[in-house]
C-alpha cells in the first residue's frame, strides 16, 4: 500500500526536520575484520583503509605485520604513509617471507629517497621473474627477498643436501658483480663447484639493483676452495670479470679498557652477564708480569649474529663492565691460508716465552733439529726460520708444550699474510690523515682505529686467536714471504697503557679492516725463501 505524507510532514522533510530514512549502503566501502584494529592502533583513516585494501587483496595478512611495522608506519604523515603502502603493494612479494621486515625496509627506503630528493615512484628493472621461477623449479631451492638482500637457499632442499649446516671456511665472497645481474646468472656458474648451501645477493633498495657483491656458502670447504679456483676472474658477461675469495664470518670482538688486574675467568664471568653466546676469551699477559693482562682482550661468540648483538649492546653506552664503558670493535677474522701455501712454510711461531729467554737460547734450542736461517724474539714470542721444512716439522713435534726456562712454550707454523691482506693494508695507509698516522705509529696496532664520521668496513682488527692465527704479527713487523724487509716491530708497542680509543678526523674511514701501524722494516727485499740470515749461538734448556 502506498504511503501518504501530509502537507506538514512534507514541509518538515524539506526543512530537514523530518524522521531520518535508512542510508543507501550499496556503495559503501568493504572492510576486513581488522580495519577497526588498525584505527585503534592509531593509523589515520585513509592509511588504515589503504592497508586494509592490501589485506583484502590477499597480498599480506594482518598477522604478517607485527607491532613494530605498524608503529613505524604511524610516524609518517598521511601522504608519506600512503606512498609507502602504494610502493609496498606494487612490490613483488612472492619470495618475501618476512613481510613485516620488508615493509619496514620500504619505509626506510622512502626516507632515504626523501633526503636525496628522488621520487619514490622511481624504479629500475629488477630480475626476470620468469627466469627466476625456472631456476627455482629446476633446483628446488627457495628464495627469500628483503629490501637489503635476496637469499637463495639456506638450507638447500633435501634432494641436494641432508647434512649439517656448514662450518667456517665454506663461504666465499663474490665481488665486481654487474648491478643488474641476479640469481639466474649467478647460480649456474657457482653450482659447478659443488652443492650450494645458500647464496646471498646484497641489494640496494634505492635502485632496486644489487650492490655489486654476494656471499655463497657451500656444503663443504672443498667446494668453496674449488669455487675460488674456478670462478675468480671469471668473465660472467662480456668485459665483466668477477672476483672471488674465501670469506670468514666474523664472530670475534676486540675489547679495550680492560682492568689489567683481571684474569681470564673474571673477564668471562663479567661479559657473560651482559652478553649472550660467549664461547671464549683470548687474553694476553704482560711479558714481565704474568699476573697482569695488557689492557685488552678478544671475545669469541657462537656465531656472527650473537657477536653483532653483543657489539651493539656493548657500544650502546648503557652497559658498563666493572663500572666502565669499554671500547669495542670487530676483530679481523682469521683466514685459513691455502693448504698448498702452508705446506711450504718453514717458519715456526713460538709464544709464551719467559723474559729471560734470549735469541741465543732459542738458537741453541732449535738448531738441533735443522739448520736455521734466522731467529727473532719480540717480548714473549719469537719466529724461528729453518732452511728446510723437515727441521721445522721435527722441532714442532718435539718441543711444542715443553718447558723452556720455567714457561710452557706453544709452537705452531707461522701463517704468511695473503696478497689481499697486503692490499687492504696499503689502502688503509693511503687513506689516513696526519692524526691517523701519529696514532698508528705510536698507538697499539691491535687497538681500534680513530673513529671518524664516515662509514667503516666489514671487519676490524688483526689479532692472534687462541694462539693459532699469527698473520697479524707479520703485518706489524714486516714479515712477508713475498716481500720480506727484515724489519721487526713490536706488535704491542704502546699497548700496555691502553685505556681507550682516539677520535679520528672528520670523514676519515674509521672502521676499515685493521688498525695496524705502518711497518718500519729495515734492509733490502730478499727473494722468497732465501733470506740468508746468520745463525746465533747460545744455551737453552728443554724439559
Amino acid at each position: 500500500m502506498a504511503s501518504v505524507i501530509s502537507g506538514d510532514m512534507a514541509t518538515e522533510h524539506i526543512n530537514g526536520n523530518g524522521p531520518e530514512e535508512p542510508m543507501d549502503t550499496s556503495a559503501a566501502v568493504t572492510h576486513s575484520e581488522h580495519f577497526q584494529t588498525l584505527l585503534e592502533a592509531g593509523l589515520p583513516q585513509k592509511v588504515a583503509e589503504k592497508l586494509d585494501e592490501i589485506y583484502i587483496a590477499g597480498l599480506v595478512s594482518h598477522s604478517d605485520l607485527d607491532d613494530r611495522a605498524i608503529e613505524a608506519l604511524k610516524e609518517f604523515n598521511e601522504e608519506g604513509a600512503l606512498q609507502v603502502l602504494l610502493q609496498f603493494k606494487d612490490s613483488d612479494l612472492s619470495h618475501v617471507q618476512n613481510k613485516s621486515a620488508f615493509l619496514c625496509g620500504v619505509m626506510k627506503t622512502y626516507r632515504q629517497r626523501e633526503k636525496q630528493g628522488t621520487k619514490v615512484s622511481d624504479t629500475n628493472k629488477g630480475p626476470d621473474e620468469a627466469k627466476i621461477k625456472a631456476l627455482l623449479d629446476r633446483t628446488g631451492y627457495t628464495l627469500d627477498v628483503t629490501t637489503g638482500q635476496r637469499k637463495y637457499g639456506g638450507p638447500p632442499p633435501e634432494s641436494a643436501h641432508t647434512g649439517a649446516q656448514p662450518t667456517i671456511g665454506t663461504e666465499i665472497f663474490v665481488g665486481k658483480i654487474p648491478r643488474d645481474l641476479f640469481e639466474d646468472e649467478l647460480v649456474p656458474l657457482f653450482e659447478k663447484a659443488g652443492t650450494i648451501w645458500d647464496l646471498r645477493l646484497m641489494m640496494d633498495p634505492l635502485s632496486g639493483l644489487n650492490r655489486g657483491y654476494a656471499f655463497v656458502t657451500y656444503c663443504t670447504k672443498e667446494s668453496a676452495q674449488q669455487a675460488v679456483k674456478l670462478c675468480n676472474n671469471n668473465e660472467i658477461r662480456p668485459g665483466k670479470h668477477i672476483g672471488v675469495c674465501i670469506s670468514v664470518a666474523n664472530n670475534r670482538l676486540f675489547v679495550g679498557s680492560i682492568p689489567k688486574s683481571k684474569t681470564k675467568d673474571q673477564i668471562v664471568e663479567e661479559f657473560a652477564k651482559v652478553t649472550e653466546g660467549l664461547n671464549d676469551v683470548i687474553l694476553y699477559h704482560q711479558p714481565d708480569d704474568k699476573k697482569k693482562n695488557r689492557g685488552f682482550c678478544f671475545l669469541e661468540y657462537e656465531d656472527h649474529k650473537t657477536a653483532a648483538q653483543a657489539r651493539r649492546r656493548l657500544m650502546s653506552g648503557k652497559v658498563k663492565v666493572w663500572g666502565n664503558v669499554v671500547t669495542v670493535e670487530w676483530a679481523d677474522p682469521i683466514e685459513d691460508p691455502d693448504p698448498e701455501v702452508m705446506a711450504k712454510v718453514k717458519v715456526l711461531f713460538v709464544r709464551n716465552l719467559a723474559s729471560t729467554v734470549t735469541e741465543e737460547t732459542l738458537e741453541k734450542t732449535f738448531n738441533q733439529f735443522g739448520k736455521l736461517e734466522r731467529v727473532k724474539k719480540l717480548k714473549d714470542y719469537a719466529f724461528i726460520h729453518f732452511e728446510e721444512r723437515d727441521g721445522a716439522v721435527k722441532a714442532l713435534a718435539e718441543l711444542n708444550g715443553k718447558e723452556l726456562e720455567g714457561e710452557d712454550i706453544e709452537i705452531v707454523f707461522a701463517k704468511p699474510p695473503d696478497q689481499k691482506r697486503k692490499e687492504r693494508k696499503a689502502q688503509r695507509q693511503a687513506a689516513k690523515t696526519q692524526m691517523y698516522d701519529e696514532y698508528y705509529y705510536y698507538g697499539p696496532p691491535h687497538m681500534p682505529p680513530p673513529r671518524g664520521r664516515a662509514r667503516g668496513g666489514r671487519g676490524g682488527y688483526s689479532y692472534p686467536h687462541d694462539y693459532y692465527g699469527y698473520e697479524d704479527y707479520y703485518d706489524y713487523y714486516g714479515y712477508d714471504y713475498h716481500n720480506y724487509r727484515g724489519g721487526y716491530d713490536d706488535p704491542y708497542y704502546g699497548y700496555d697503557d691502553f685505556q681507550g680509543s682516539v677520535r679520528g678526523a672528520r670523514g676519515a674511514r674509521g672502521g676499515v679492516r685493521g688498525g695496524a701501524s705502518q711497518t718500519r722494516g729495515r734492509g733490502a727485499i730478499t727473494p722468497r725463501g732465501r733470506l740468508g740470515f746468520t745463525q746465533r749461538g747460545g744455551l737453552g734448556t728443554i724439559r
